[in-house]
């Protein structure tokens, strides 16, 4: 069975955020979809081991950020590859609070919504949270980014909690040395370098400035192997 077919299911990139009490967190999701118009629902897939996960349980409400195309994979990267439990993720972000209390990601975003869990349906390792629409705005004119322009154009990946998670071996090279960061998996390819910073395509990896850092955890030059 080839797993990678599950990539071709037509999905986006977006910001959910939630609260507990005073605290507030966010992480990034794959798996928003609408689930009827009228009245306007949806339905968001997070997995219980995620802290956003427990808020949205915790408050019965949560909020949807949908990234634009152009959002850099450190944005992305901080709030996916990094633990709301060890860091403060919205830090340096820009959110306002809104209806249902939870932090609504404006950084970035296209579109946001808020919603209210109406009903949840489990996994063995996630929870699907259905959730009736109270609030939603346009930001901006610009397109939002799928997921699969995440993985094909930005080169982004995917952590192991994602529903989107598939384990693939890096397939070997034999022109060009691409290096894999232990942390997060994202492969740097001198062939497409690394735009968002300015490293401009047919950079080799040792030819990186030594304060470089993976584009998506912030991993150093020293946490990469070769691929």
């Amino acid at each position: 069975m080839d797993l990678k077919a599950l990539h071709k299911i037509t999905s986006g990139m977006y910001g959910i955020g939630a609260r507990k009490e005073d605290k507030v967190n966010a992480q990034i999701a794959n798996t928003v979809i609408q689930v009827c118009s009228n009245p306007p629902m949806i339905a968001v897939c997070l997995n219980r081991s995620n802290l956003t996960h427990e808020y949205i349980q915790a408050s019965r409400g949560f909020s949807v950020s949908i990234l634009s195309k152009e959002t850099p994979l450190s944005f992305i990267g901080n709030l996916g590859f990094k633990s709301g439990r060890e860091v403060d993720k919205l830090k340096g972000v820009n959110y306002k609070t809104g209806e249902t209390g939870s932090p609504v990601v404006t950084d970035n975003a296209v579109a946001i919504l808020e919603a209210v869990v109406v009903s949840e349906a489990k996994t063995p390792t996630h929870t699907i949270f259905v959730a009736s629409v109270v609030n939603g705005g346009v930001l901006s004119d610009d397109e939002p980014m799928t997921y699969a322009y995440y993985h094909q154009v930005k080169g982004g990946t995917a952590p192991k909690t994602a529903p989107h998670y598939v384990e693939e071996k890096t397939p070997e090279v034999t022109n060009v040395d691409k290096y894999e960061c232990s942390v997060c998996g994202y492969v740097y390819d001198p062939a497409k370098g690394d735009p968002d910073n300015g490293v401009a395509s047919g950079t080799p990896f040792d030819k990186l400035p030594d304060n470089w850092v993976c584009p998506v955890c912030g991993a150093g030059k020293d946490q990469f192997n070769k691929a």
